[in-house]
């Protein structure tokens, strides 16, 4: 009974389709397409210079254009900055004025003029009047280094220079003792300098010493008698008191505490 109604539903299978092989190709067919349609041909967009390489000689070849782009790029850089001073350097040649020639005289015109000109002009008359230039020069130093032999140092130090600038009328008296070698301009403001700078400092050496015995009579006190010598008498506590609250005072003072203890005025 089995195997008969098996066969009747084989069967009936056939029945519904009419030829089983035309089946299956058609549905072949069907689904090519639908794989042609989803796959695109990857040949068609590799360039010919990746074609049959393999990756790491492609990252090779990238890594090595990256160098040269770099290396260009750097080289563009330094022509545009050679380009930028080549540029500056015509802007700055056109912008300097141009030296206009003086007119030849003419002989037959102005002879007087025209030889005088000729001798000006004459390499032996510009070496001559150069060399007279540097001896009047020397002449000039060697005047003023036996009236300022510290000339030399002056003109250099940083304070002689402000306190020239300091003043139209020195700056002129500088510029004429320099340009033209002229004594006199420069012994003023050597002279002027010294002394304003001489006073100056002994005002200063001054109001040192009298701040010195200002201490110095803090710091001392009498005992008795001063002797024949006049000289002051220190009380040991009282130097004591003053290296432990003041050392800078004392240490002003350390020279005439030392000869009160050889002396023994330290009592």
């Amino acid at each position: 009974m089995y195997p008969r109604t098996q066969k009747w539903q084989e069967k009936g299978k056939n029945m519904l389709i009419d030829n089983p092989d035309e089946m299956q190709s058609e549905l072949d067919i069907v689904e090519n397409k639908k794989l042609e349609s989803t796959i695109e041909p990857a040949s068609d967009d590799i360039p010919d210079k990746y074609k049959g390489k393999q990756l790491s000689d492609i990252i090779k070849m990238h890594q090595e254009a990256e160098k040269l782009i770099g290396k260009q790029a750097q080289e563009v850089g330094e022509v545009r900055k050679l380009a930028d001073e080549l540029i500056k350097q015509n802007l700055a040649g056109k912008s300097q004025p141009i030296k206009e020639e003086e007119p030849e005289v003419d002989f037959f015109e102005n002879p007087q003029a025209a030889v005088r000109k000729t001798v000006d002009n004459h390499p032996d008359v510009l070496a001559a009047r150069q060399a007279s230039q540097e001896f009047k020069k020397m002449q000039i130093q060697q005047k003023l280094a036996q009236e300022h032999p510290d000339f030399g140092q002056i003109v250099q130090d940083a304070d002689f220079v402000n306190w020239v600038k300091s003043s139209p009328v020195r700056i002129g008296l500088y510029a004429k003792a320099d340009g033209e070698f002229d004594y006199d301009s420069a012994n003023e403001l050597l002279s002027t300098y010294k002394q304003l700078k001489g006073v100056k400092a002994k005002q200063t050496n001054e109001a040192g010493e009298t701040q010195r015995k200002s201490n110095l009579k803090a710091a001392s006190v009498d005992v008795g008698g001063t002797g024949e010598s006049g000289k002051r008498v220190y009380r040991r506590a009282d130097l004591i008191r003053l290296k432990m609250q003041d050392p800078a005072r004392y240490d002003a003072l350390s020279d005439e505490i030392m000869a009160a203890y050889a002396e023994g005025r330290v009592k």
